[in-house]
Protein backbone atom coordinates (compact mmCIF):
# COMPACT_ATOMS: atom_id res chain seq x y z
CA UNK A 1 0.00 0.00 0.00
CA UNK A 2 2.90 2.36 0.81
CA UNK A 3 4.33 1.70 -2.67
CA UNK A 4 1.05 2.66 -4.33
CA UNK A 5 0.91 5.90 -2.35
CA UNK A 6 4.51 6.80 -3.23
CA UNK A 7 3.91 5.91 -6.86
CA UNK A 8 0.78 8.09 -7.06
CA UNK A 9 2.60 11.03 -5.49
CA UNK A 10 5.45 10.51 -7.95
CA UNK A 11 3.03 10.53 -10.91
CA UNK A 12 1.18 13.61 -9.65
CA UNK A 13 4.36 15.63 -9.20
CA UNK A 14 5.68 14.43 -12.52
CA UNK A 15 2.44 15.40 -14.27
CA UNK A 16 2.63 18.93 -12.87
CA UNK A 17 6.26 19.23 -13.92
CA UNK A 18 5.45 18.12 -17.46
CA UNK A 19 3.07 21.03 -17.83
CA UNK A 20 6.06 23.36 -17.41
CA UNK A 21 8.43 21.64 -19.84
CA UNK A 22 9.87 23.54 -22.80
CA UNK A 23 10.74 21.62 -25.95
CA UNK A 24 14.37 21.57 -27.05
CA UNK A 25 17.49 19.48 -27.18
CA UNK A 26 19.19 18.79 -23.87
CA UNK A 27 20.75 15.97 -21.90
CA UNK A 28 18.03 13.60 -23.10
CA UNK A 29 17.81 14.80 -26.69
CA UNK A 30 14.41 16.22 -27.57
CA UNK A 31 12.86 14.76 -24.43
CA UNK A 32 13.27 16.50 -21.10
CA UNK A 33 14.66 14.77 -18.00
CA UNK A 34 11.23 15.25 -16.41
CA UNK A 35 9.55 13.44 -19.30
CA UNK A 36 12.15 10.65 -19.15
CA UNK A 37 11.46 10.32 -15.41
CA UNK A 38 8.06 8.81 -16.32
CA UNK A 39 9.95 5.79 -17.62
CA UNK A 40 11.63 5.33 -14.25
CA UNK A 41 8.38 5.15 -12.29
CA UNK A 42 8.99 1.41 -11.58
CA UNK A 43 12.13 2.53 -9.72
CA UNK A 44 10.32 4.76 -7.21
CA UNK A 45 10.78 2.57 -4.13
CA UNK A 46 14.29 1.42 -5.05
CA UNK A 47 15.32 5.08 -5.44
CA UNK A 48 14.11 5.90 -1.93
CA UNK A 49 15.32 2.86 -0.02
CA UNK A 50 18.62 1.11 -0.67
CA UNK A 51 17.18 -2.09 0.82
CA UNK A 52 14.15 -2.15 -1.49
CA UNK A 53 14.32 -4.68 -4.32
CA UNK A 54 14.89 -3.32 -7.82
CA UNK A 55 12.31 -4.64 -10.28
CA UNK A 56 13.20 -6.02 -13.68
CA UNK A 57 11.10 -3.30 -15.34
CA UNK A 58 13.11 -0.67 -13.45
CA UNK A 59 16.38 -2.26 -14.56
CA UNK A 60 15.22 -2.40 -18.18
CA UNK A 61 14.44 1.32 -18.19
CA UNK A 62 17.65 2.25 -16.37
CA UNK A 63 19.65 0.24 -18.87
CA UNK A 64 17.88 1.96 -21.77
CA UNK A 65 18.21 5.50 -20.41
CA UNK A 66 21.71 4.72 -19.08
CA UNK A 67 22.99 4.34 -22.64
CA UNK A 68 23.22 8.12 -22.35
CA UNK A 69 24.82 8.72 -18.91
CA UNK A 70 24.17 12.48 -19.12
CA UNK A 71 20.45 11.81 -19.52
CA UNK A 72 20.35 9.23 -16.72
CA UNK A 73 22.07 11.67 -14.36
CA UNK A 74 19.77 14.52 -15.37
CA UNK A 75 16.72 12.34 -14.71
CA UNK A 76 17.98 11.12 -11.33
CA UNK A 77 18.91 14.64 -10.24
CA UNK A 78 15.85 16.39 -11.71
CA UNK A 79 13.55 18.53 -9.60
CA UNK A 80 10.75 16.11 -10.45
CA UNK A 81 12.68 13.18 -9.01
CA UNK A 82 13.64 15.11 -5.88
CA UNK A 83 10.10 16.39 -5.30
CA UNK A 84 8.85 12.81 -5.66
CA UNK A 85 10.97 11.72 -2.72
CA UNK A 86 13.77 10.22 -4.81
CA UNK A 87 17.07 10.29 -2.96
CA UNK A 88 19.85 10.93 -5.50
CA UNK A 89 22.44 9.19 -3.34
CA UNK A 90 20.31 6.03 -3.51
CA UNK A 91 19.02 6.42 -7.08
CA UNK A 92 22.59 6.60 -8.35
CA UNK A 93 23.15 3.04 -7.05
CA UNK A 94 20.36 1.49 -9.14
CA UNK A 95 22.51 0.65 -12.21
CA UNK A 96 24.86 -1.33 -9.95
CA UNK A 97 21.96 -2.94 -8.07
CA UNK A 98 20.60 -4.02 -11.47
CA UNK A 99 23.96 -5.66 -12.26
CA UNK A 100 24.24 -3.66 -15.49
CA UNK A 101 27.67 -4.73 -16.74
CA UNK A 102 28.21 -1.85 -19.14
CA UNK A 103 27.12 0.91 -16.75
CA UNK A 104 29.34 4.02 -16.75
CA UNK A 105 31.23 3.26 -13.52
CA UNK A 106 32.88 6.39 -12.15
CA UNK A 107 30.66 8.75 -14.17
CA UNK A 108 30.14 11.96 -12.21
CA UNK A 109 26.49 12.91 -11.67
CA UNK A 110 26.57 16.27 -9.96
CA UNK A 111 28.14 15.61 -6.58
CA UNK A 112 27.58 11.85 -6.92
CA UNK A 113 29.67 9.20 -8.68
CA UNK A 114 28.11 6.14 -10.30
CA UNK A 115 29.36 3.03 -8.49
Amino acid sequence: MKFIGCFLVFLAVLGIALLNVAEGAGECGKSSPDREAWKLAPCAMAAQDSNAPVSSSCCQQVKKIGQNPRCLCAVMLSNTAKSSGIKPEIAITIPKRCNIADRPVGYQCGEYTLP
